[in-house]
């Protein structure tokens, strides 16, 4: 088992339709190790751009405009030695992907706020979508080892 402040050398970060969770904790990561770590992220299942994702991510100033979500079937490499799913759908197809390569998987269960949509306010859901971006990042930093530096 890996100790808090490792870091690995690739990490993937596994949802469900990698539109939020993932894309995020990609973004963090990324921002918070920069060359040091590989970091992507992949989604069970096809998924599309998310604004409201963006849009709480740019209020840190981490810009996720550009992502294109893609499926774990998609990723071109997968020679991680870490996938941390944030989502029971994605943390059942990593265990799969264990079967054929040497990977650690850790599940982080984390809120899908696009639960939200279509049945709360803007506000609300803006405010639920704050809520994943800082619990990822708050475990990003402590997992990884990123303590002191920027909180959010």
């Amino acid at each position: 088992m890996p100790r808090k402040g490792d870091l690995p050398g690739a990490v993937l970060f596994a949802c469900t339709m990698n539109s939020v969770r993932s894309p995020m904790a990609e973004a963090i990561l990324r921002h918070l190790a920069g060359r040091r770590v590989h970091v992507e992220s992949a989604g069970v299942r096809a998924g599309g751009s998310d604004p409201f994702a963006a849009a709480v991510m740019d209020e840190i100033g981490i810009d996720i405009a550009g992502h294109k979500p893609n499926t774990l079937q998609e990723l071109h490499d997968t020679s991680f030695d870490l996938i941390v799913t944030l989502s029971p759908e994605a943390h059942h197809q990593a265990l799969e992907l264990t079967r054929t390569m040497a990977v650690e998987v850790e599940y982080w269960p984390t809120f899908d706020a696009t639960m939200l949509i279509g049945h709360a306010s803007r506000e609300q859901i803006l405010h639920a979508y704050r809520g994943v971006r800082d619990q990822l990042f708050r475990r990003i930093k402590r997992r990884f080892g990123f303590e002191g530096g920027p909180s959010v």
